[in-house]
C-alpha cells in the first residue's frame, strides 16, 4: 500500500507564501500522475496543481502563485504557494496514481488570514 504524507501547513497572512511537502513510500517512478488537491469548507475537492504524464497545469484561480514541483530522490511532491489569499483556505491533499489505483494523503491545512 503506497502511504503519502503531507506537511508545511500553517497559519500565515495574506501575501505570505508557504511550501507544502508530500513525502511517497513510493519511488515517484512508479506514478504518472503527481497532483495537489484542496477542499475548503463546505465546497468540494479541486485540482489545484498537476504533474501528469510530463506536462504541468495550474488551476485559473492559483497560476503564477503556486508551483508544483518534485525530488525523485527523496520520493516528496512540493506545492510552493506564494501570494496567499483568504481564499486559499482549505485542507490540502496530494495524491499520486498509477495502473493500480490512485493514492491519497491524509490533508494537511492552511489557513491564511486577511
Amino acid at each position: 500500500q503506497v502511504q503519502l504524507v503531507e506537511s508545511g501547513g500553517g497559519l500565515v497572512q495574506a501575501g505570505g507564501s508557504l511550501r507544502l511537502s508530500c513525502a511517497v513510500s513510493a519511488s515517484l517512478f512508479n506514478f504518472y500522475d503527481m497532483d495537489w488537491y484542496r477542499q475548503a469548507p463546505g465546497k468540494q475537492r479541486e485540482l489545484v496543481a498537476a504533474f501528469s504524464r510530463g506536462v504541468t497545469n495550474y488551476a485559473d484561480s492559483v497560476k503564477g502563485r503556486f508551483t508544483i514541483s518534485r525530488d525523485y530522490d527523496k520520493n516528496t511532491i512540493y506545492l510552493q504557494m506564494n501570494s496567499l489569499k483568504p481564499e486559499d483556505t482549505a485542507v490540502y491533499y496530494c495524491s499520486v496514481e498509477n495502473r493500480l489505483g490512485r493514492y491519497w494523503g491524509q490533508g494537511t491545512q492552511v489557513t491564511v488570514s486577511s
